[in-house]
């Protein structure tokens, strides 16, 4: 038998450097963020971590304090408690401890064969989403980067679904949303070299179910209808039940956006907004907006699994020796490479329970609420909307555009809140989402009273 080669020495291992990088880990995820941290100018952060990349490198210790001093502090604290803006996170505990394994695990999710059983972990959780939505056993789907990632191969699938079953092509495939559906979904037209047809809302952001029928009367080429589960820009809920109801009166595919607000699925009290969702086709939810998880991830769930296959699986010689009959992840979204980024979702709920995940997503809407009943009563703010879900919009009453900027900027810099204008119907307001359970209602109470 042969001596093995020497192991190669030019990547050698630092057992100090590697113990700092593994406390600085523990502290931030017991600590968390900074709320005074934020993006920084390009110049700015030139001047400190330019030339980081050399012939020789640096001692490791120094090239870690680049990103622990420098690279770290120039992003924002999306899971601060205070951090209210877009739709921010709050992972568990366990699901970031658990991501740090993950990464040091290297395993390779996109096939059977590299990572089976991270695979069959993924899919319980999966399983727990779709039995959420009311789907059967048969239901599955991946886990993808995110919502934009999700929606894309859903709507893929959903064409070629189409396709697949022999109905003639159009001039031009349209994609049927309501006029609030996330951005994504005109990327993914773009992409697709597909038409998306908007159809109005009403006053809470609600796609109207007879406009989208008068829509559907005079539009041909429509393959697939987009239905809003917690619009980003409002929380509101379509009428999942009216939308399956035309999509299945005119032979149409339905695609669930519930990348954030579909979370609220685990919470009995809140499950019945999402009444008609058992009749949808496919639904995504980000597990890093308001299932506690960290970045990045989407789930993308098929009720029948079989078309998302049909659309996505990849041919190639070099992948003949895979076993076709497995769950290969990379069958299902337009993906082949991947890692198993649903496991800190799966780790996180077998850590704490699927009930703690129920309780969680009622404290924050129970936060949410007190938040808007706060608002409605403090003299010189007015409630425009919510809370939907867990979004509100609100505006001071004697306030200009540009004040209400330097308002919100004053806040982000100062750590005390973030908390960023958005455009409703027309008109600049402040938009509040709350995703983490942490968030103090009566502190945040406390800084709005600076806008009356």
């Amino acid at each position: 038998m042969t001596n093995p080669p020497p192991r190669f020495d030019g990547f050698p291992s630092d057992p100090d450097s590697l113990n700092r990088i593994l406390e600085w880990t523990r502290t931030r995820i017991l600590q968390g963020p900074d709320p005074r941290n934020g993006a920084q100018t390009p110049a700015a952060l030139d001047a400190r971590i330019g030339g980081s990349i050399t012939a020789n490198g640096m001692d490791p210790q120094a090239a870690f304090a680049l990103f622990s001093d420098v690279i770290v502090p120039s992003t924002r604290p999306f899971n601060h408690p205070t951090s209210l803006a877009f739709v921010a996170a709050a992972p568990t505990p366990a699901s970031l401890a658990f991501d740090a394994a993950l990464g040091a695990a290297e395993i390779f999710a996109g096939n059977w064969d590299g990572g089976s059983g991270a695979i069959h972990a993924e899919n319980q959780t999966l399983a727990w989403l779709a039995g959420l939505a009311g789907w059967s056993k048969d239901a599955g789907g991946v886990f993808v980067s995110g919502g934009t990632m999700g929606n894309l191969s859903a709507l893929h699938a959903a064409r070629m679904a189409w396709v697949n079953a022999g109905k003639p092509r159009p001039d031009r495939f349209r994609i049927l949303c309501s006029e609030q559906a996330h951005s994504s979904i005109e990327a993914v037209a773009q992409v697709m070299d597909a038409e998306v047809v908007k159809v109005s809302s009403d006053e809470t952001g609600r796609i109207i179910p007879t406009k989208a029928q008068e829509v559907l009367a005079h539009t041909s080429g429509v393959f697939a209808i987009v239905a809003n589960a917690g619009a980003t820009n409002c929380g509101a809920v379509d009428d999942l039940r009216a939308l399956a109801d035309l999509a299945t009166q005119h032979g149409l595919w339905l695609h669930v956006d519930g990348a954030y607000g579909l979370a609220a699925m685990a919470d009995p009290a809140l499950r019945q907004q999402f009444d008609g969702i058992e009749r949808a086709d496919s639904f995504i939810v980000d597990p890093h907006k308001w299932f506690f998880a960290p970045y990045d991830s989407c789930a993308l769930v098929y009720r029948d699994p079989i078309k998302g296959a049909q659309a996505h699986g990849q041919k190639g010689v070099y992948l003949d020796t895979l076993d076709q009959a497995a769950w290969n992840p990379s069958d299902y979204a337009l993906h082949l490479t991947r890692r198993a980024r649903g496991l800190p979702l799966w780790f996180s709920l077998v850590t704490y329970g699927t009930l703690a995940y129920g309780a969680a997503i009622a404290k924050t809407y129970e936060i949410a609420q007190q938040i808007a009943d706060g608002i409605e009563n403090m003299d010189g703010l007015e409630l425009i909307l919510g809370p939907q879900l867990t979004v509100i919009l609100f505006r001071p009453r004697a306030m200009s555009a540009a004040d209400l900027d330097d308002w919100a900027e004053a806040q982000r810099r100062s750590g005390a809140l973030l908390c960023l204008p958005t455009t409703w119907r027309g008109e600049k307001v402040l938009r509040i989402c709350v995703v983490n359970p942490e968030t103090d209602p009566d502190y945040v109470l406390e800084v709005l009273e600076t806008l009356a």
